[in-house]
């Protein structure tokens, strides 16, 4: 966590250790949510939004495929999640086993909420509060 923690601030996510369990959040739940099929569809959605913060924060500006730095691989895991998010469940999941449909008003609070995470991450919100004060220069 802390070596995560502090290579997020290199990417000026600060504090690094609140970036770093964001993303293992998202990335390893949204990942388990959306393979059980359960809570549909906050899975794709929180791997959508993992996979967006890495695209514009660690691969922008490379060129495309993986070989060069670029953000192939998580453009390629957003439109699997995308696909799976229009998808749905389906017949083996979890949610269909419980009958669970989450309601379209929370789903979309989910959306507009990593949406707005991904925002404040990639406008640096926040990045200067977390910023150690410099030490005062003797007079």
């Amino acid at each position: 966590m802390a070596g995560t923690a502090n290579w997020l601030e290199t990417l000026e996510l600060r504090p690094g250790e609140a970036w770093a369990a964001a993303a293992g959040v998202s990335e390893l739940g949204g990942g388990l949510l959306t393979m059980l099929g359960l809570l549909h569809p906050l899975g794709p959605i929180a791997a959508i939004s993992a996979m967006g913060m890495a695209t514009a924060k660690a691969h922008w500006g490379k060129p495309i495929w993986v070989t060069s730095g670029g953000a192939e691989l998580p453009v390629t895991n957003i439109a699997i999640a995308a696909a799976l998010l229009a998808a749905g469940p389906g017949r083996y999941s979890v949610d269909r086993v419980l009958g669970l449909r989450l309601p379209a008003r929370a789903a979309t609070v989910a959306a507009l909420a990593a949406l707005a995470g991904v925002a404040a991450g990639v406008a640096g919100v926040g990045a200067d509060l977390a910023k150690p004060e410099p030490a005062a220069q003797p007079a």
